[in-house]
């Protein structure tokens, strides 16, 4: 048996490490990039921390799995009735198909946040911001009138946690006279992790501002441009802008919205064994799931359709699909987190012992025990390191 996956992300890699456990299937995985990226992390490495931590080549996952083929390549069309897919390189024929190729950014058609705003999502925006950073301190001995994160979610409750230290050990290596260093966080919504309690959103907002973060909700982003943004119509002066908001489903299945049914918000439609069609798999963030977006779901979707592909090969009835909530986890600064599973809420120490646990779970579902182990302790060592190329354009 011939399985396609198009996807290297939580839920591509998870199926078709699960799927390799049986070596009479060959495996054909598709990814636009190199890298498994570990997106709970990435604020982490955004504010210093090891890289290694949030992104594992490809090739190294699977080492060890001679079934899995890994090709590079962006698909853009494909063909159910012929089973073909094709690529920017190539043509691809598959016999069964797991669609997993992750969410991309959407600035929501706001003027000007697509040139001047920065993101933390990738190893290039990363870079990007760090680049920026290291400049204003470095080159022209500048700290910004004000360091603004839009978005209210894990991402940039996260970054807006951990960037004030991560400043401040850049003003010192610089050694640039100490002062206040102003950090904001902008949120649409009427309250920041919007998804969680209320009770976790108001114990968040207290935690980010004794760290000194000054949070705004029930504000809108209007427009940006080089000297800041307009927000619910005032200004706000700054250089650094980053963009934590805004995801939108794969272009591709707008792309090809013949061939899927699509809900409102261009999530795929799947049937009780996550089938958009026969034989084609939608999992993760591209699936009309009520956990959709989670990195806990892609991995759980990838284990689903695995075995059930595996049951059906066995001659066994597939199992219809449940949902599973293991719960939220959101650092807030060194040693604080806030963990959430229904009613069941801890904060503080308490809660970074869930967030590290939940780490070293994510990084095992990857990676070996003794890899990920690795991997989790690659996000204790902070960083300064110059970012390379800085005469590059951001």
């Amino acid at each position: 048996m011939n399985i396609t996956i198009v996807g290297g992300g939580f839920g591509g890699v998870k199926a078709a490490l699960e799927l390799a456990k049986d070596d009479s299937i060959k495996i054909t995985l598709i990814s636009a990039n190199r890298n498994f990226v570990y997106y709970p992390s990435l604020y982490s490495t955004a504010t210093g921390h090891d890289h290694k931590e949030s992104w594992v080549p490809l090739e190294f996952i699977f080492r060890t799995h001679p079934n899995i083929k890994v090709v590079y390549d962006t698909i853009s069309t494909i063909n159910p009735d012929r089973k073909t897919l094709t690529g920017k390189k190539l043509r691809y024929h598959y016999s069964k198909l797991i669609l997993a190729l992750g969410s991309v950014t959407t600035y929501f058609g706001i003027e000007g946040l697509d040139h001047y705003a920065y993101g933390i999502k990738s190893e290039s925006e990363i870079r990007a911001l760090q680049k920026h950073l290291f400049r204003q301190m470095g080159d022209e001995g500048v700290i910004d009138k004000s360091y603004v994160i839009i978005g209210g979610g894990p991402t940039g409750v996260e970054l807006a946690g951990a960037l004030g230290a991560y400043l401040q050990r850049l003003r010192k290596f610089f050694g640039l006279r100490e002062q206040k260093i102003h950090i904001t966080l902008v949120e649409a919504s009427p309250r920041v992790l919007p998804r969680m309690s209320k009770a976790a959103s108001k114990a968040a907002v207290k935690r980010l501002r004794n760290l000194g973060v000054k949070v705004e909700t029930n504000k809108m982003v209007q427009s940006a441009s080089a000297e800041g943004l307009m927000v619910s119509g005032k200004p706000i002066q700054t250089q650094t802008i980053i963009w934590t908001s805004g995801v939108a489903n794969a272009p591709f299945f707008k792309q090809n919205a013949a061939h899927f049914e699509l809900n409102p918000r261009g999530k795929v439609v799947v049937d009780d064994y996550l089938q958009a069609r026969q034989n084609i798999f939608v999992i993760g963030d591209n699936a009309d799931t009520p956990l959709s977006g989670l990195a806990q779901t892609a991995i759980h979707d990838g284990v689903f359709v695995a075995r059930n592909i595996l049951r059906v090969k066995n001659g066994e009835k597939p199992r219809t699909y449940k949902t599973k909530n293991l719960g939220v986890v959101v650092p807030i600064g060194h040693n604080w987190s806030i963990y959430e599973r229904g009613t069941i809420r801890l904060t503080g120490a308490l809660g970074a012992f869930m967030r590290d646990a939940a780490d070293i779970v994510g990084h095992h579902d990857i990676l070996p025990m003794g890899h990920a182990i690795d991997t989790w302790r690659a996000g204790m060592r902070p960083r300064l390191r110059i970012p390379e190329d800085l005469s590059a354009t951001d």
